[in-house]
């Protein structure tokens, strides 16, 4: 049990110090627009998710594939990886707490907040399998 917590810690250590060199950065503020904003993305890493525990799965990098740091006035925040791969998602919210998902819509995962809190959302794109190209959608309406 020990070693399961060492290798979680040590995990969400390197991936937090990488946090500020992430592949890309995305500023949004409540009411943005359009709705859903889209980044185009790639799947996949050399770390595996599943060290972080919970739902987490698929193999992510070593820096954050978006960045995006949201300006909320409480309301949804929602997260979605659109791929003809299979994709995990896996963000590390603005209370320092990882958040996973594999699945949820078809092979797409999606992540929502109802009353989001503001600050930075740091957001890998896992591949479960072969690594792919995908879409991340953020949005302020369910998916």
């Amino acid at each position: 049990m020990k070693s399961l917590y060492l290798s979680v810690g040590v995990l969400a250590m390197a991936l937090a110090a990488s946090s500020a060199s992430a592949q890309q950065q995305v500023n949004l503020r409540a009411g943005f627009l359009p709705d859903p904003h889209e980044v185009s993305v790639y799947s996949g890493g050399s770390n595996n998710a599943s060290n972080l525990g919970g739902r987490c799965t698929g193999m992510i990098s070593d820096t954050p594939d978006v960045v995006v740091n949201f300006n909320s006035s409480g309301g949804r925040l929602a997260f979605q990886v659109v791929s003809r791969g299979d994709t995990s998602l896996v963000i590390n919210g603005p209370d320092g707490r990882y958040y996973c998902d594999d699945d949820t819509n078809g092979l797409n995962p999606v992540l929502d907040w109802s009353n989001a809190p503001s600050g930075q959302y740091d957001v890998w794109i896992g591949a479960v399998g072969d690594a792919a190209s995908a879409t991340l959608q953020i949005s302020e309406s369910s998916f």
